[in-house]
């Protein structure tokens, strides 16, 4: 299971996370890839998420634009270790890590350890609010992340300003404690740059001006926490964050086993991965 990976030493990981399915948390990821490939820097997008919306976008994207190095993390093949399969190439300094839906609490410092940046997208819906407020408590007691560290930032997306759900929804995150480093708004731009591999920043700026400022304190953010070296904490897992740092335990407590996911592929001829080697005419 991806946690810190060996030999990556300058590897920046990024996670977004959020219980409940439709949240825009594919399309961040997305973007965040598109934007780190559009300046020119070595960018893999992993996708645990069986809806492989990501890995989607990654095959529709254009041979003319900046290579993006894609693994579908959410099939298996029999035939490799699982660490060879999530392997990355050693160029990679951007990693951004799109996770399942109905992660379970058991498995979510599996994703959030050794990572620069957890990013909890949220919509602006009762329910979507419930999933967030149950998401931060299992954040924060089970996985054992610290507000401290800064490390754990929510997105309030596809948010129409001046509407009550608006009102409710920043209500509700500011009652968390927590970092909101982006409002994002429900914009038609996100399903056009989809539809053609592209990420928002990679579309014209006149067509996508109020969407980029939008980004603008998501960026800055995320490239804050990338400055920011890991601690001995964040690369710890919850049973060594609770004993000091130790890991302790009991007799009776074994170690965890964590189960594969499923050998499903969505879509005939999606190809599991994509070679970090860019094509003959790319950069």
């Amino acid at each position: 299971m991806l946690l810190n990976i060996p030999g990556h030493p300058e590897l920046c990981k990024i996670v977004l996370l959020n219980p409940k399915g439709g949240s825009g948390k594919s399309t961040v990821a997305a973007n965040l890839a598109a934007y780190f490939a559009s300046r020119e820097r070595r960018t893999a997008l992993m996708d645990f998420d069986p809806q492989a919306s990501s890995m989607r976008w990654v095959h529709n994207r254009p041979q003319d634009r900046p290579y993006i190095y894609s693994v579908a993390a959410f099939a298996t093949n029999p035939r490799v270790t699982r660490s060879f399969q999530l392997r990355i190439p050693p160029e990679v300094r951007q990693l951004v890590v799109d996770t399942p839906a109905a992660l379970t609490a058991q498995r979510l410092s599996q994703f959030t350890r050794g990572a620069h940046a957890i990013l909890v997208p949220v919509l602006p819906s009762d329910m979507d609010i419930h999933a967030v407020s149950q998401l931060v408590a299992d954040l924060l007691l089970v996985a054992k992340v610290s507000r401290r560290m800064g490390r754990l930032g929510v997105i309030a997306n596809r948010v129409r300003e001046n509407t009550l759900a608006y009102r409710r929804l920043m209500r509700f995150l500011e009652s968390l404690n927590i970092p909101v480093v982006a409002r994002l708004r429900d914009s038609q731009n996100y399903v056009h740059a989809a539809e053609q591999g592209l990420g928002i920043h990679e579309l014209p700026q006149a067509q996508t001006a109020k969407d980029l400022e939008s980004w603008a304190p998501l960026i800055d953010w995320v490239e804050q926490r990338m400055a920011t070296p890991l601690t001995p904490r964040d690369l710890m897992s919850p049973l060594q964050a609770v004993s000091g740092g130790v890991l302790v335990r009991p007799a009776a407590v074994q170690p965890v086993s964590v189960p594969e996911p499923g050998p499903q592929a969505p879509e005939a001829g999606l190809p599991p991965a994509r070679r970090f080697d860019p094509p003959a005419g790319r950069s």
